[in-house]
């Protein structure tokens, strides 16, 4: 459980610091930056992360198996899910729901309903994600087998 755990925070770190970077510099909230570069940015740092935790979990001379890939990688994505709803939380207290005003359709409801839908999305799509992540990466580093 170390390995998922030590790349789920490493991957939470990384979002973490997109955020922070990207509200300091760019204080508009429905800037595309916002929107879309955050999306991507955080997918590419998710897969890089599982990649990461999967083939530690290869290289470290344990038995490796297609199944245990998928189930580091899962693991993996789950901390980071967790993690990341934390900071939210967290930032939310603090900041306000600022945070939340670029999302569509966010001005029209009610702030706790806005943040909600947001820690749904961010969790459950950071799973989803993250165990399509974990079956290609695991598959292709099972594949190609070490002797």
């Amino acid at each position: 459980m170390r390995i998922p755990l030590k790349y789920g925070l490493i991957i939470t770190l990384g979002g973490i610091a997109w955020v922070v970077i990207t509200h300091l510099l760019i204080t508009d909230p429905t800037s595309p930056v916002h929107r879309f570069g955050a999306g991507i940015f955080l997918n590419i740092f998710e897969i890089a992360g599982i990649y990461l935790a999967i083939s530690s979990l290869r290289n470290s001379g344990a038995e490796f198996s297609f199944k245990a890939g998928i189930k580091t990688g899962v693991a993996t994505a789950f901390v980071y899910a967790i993690s990341f709803c934390v900071f939210f939380v967290v930032a939310l207290l603090v900041v306000g729901s600022k945070l939340l005003a670029g999302e569509p359709g966010a001005q029209n409801i009610p702030p706790w309903q806005a943040a909600s839908g947001a820690f749904v999305g961010l969790f459950f799509g950071a799973m989803i994600f993250g165990l399509i992540y974990s079956t290609l990466i695991s598959f292709f580093l099972a594949r190609h087998r070490q002797p």
